[in-house]
């Protein structure tokens, strides 16, 4: 995948930003990145699925765990989660370990194009962002 840094940043010509405006612009890309994307996967759900994954975001008493009891009932052993604890450093009994598990999870039944969604949400986004460089720069040194 992609991560939001410096190296992100570097790519996309913003670098030479301040560090404060580069922290800044790399969380309204995260919270753009995150709109597009949920509204791409929303397209063509049903309104008892965008539910259920509400529930499951929200973290609705009950809601994580009835879909993990139907969809990965032994979770702690599925091979995701294990590397999901070893990147993230958590324990898989983690209840934000097994929040982000079912997420994860939920668009794995859901949406098996997940991740071809975020990279072609994020390519467009990318595109937006260098046609609009000098603009991002000539705010700061305005």
């Amino acid at each position: 995948m992609f991560q939001l840094n410096e190296e992100f940043l570097k790519e996309l010509g913003l670098n030479q930003l301040p560090e404060d405006q580069q922290k800044s612009l790399l969380q309204h890309i995260y919270s753009e990145l995150e709109l597009r994307v949920g509204e791409r996967l929303s397209q063509g759900m049903s309104d008892a699925q965008l539910e259920e994954f509400a529930g499951i975001i929200d973290k609705t008493p009950g809601a994580v765990d009835d879909f993990l009891t139907k969809h990965a009932p032994n979770y702690q052993q599925e091979p995701m989660l294990q590397k999901m604890s070893q990147a993230s450093g958590l324990p898989v009994d983690d209840p934000r370990l097994k929040d982000e598990f079912a997420a994860t999870k939920w668009l794995e039944v859901n949406r098996p194009d997940y991740r071809d969604v975020v990279a072609a949400v994020m390519a467009d986004l990318k595109k937006e962002i260098i046609a609009n460089k000098d603009a991002i720069l000539g705010s700061v040194q305005a």
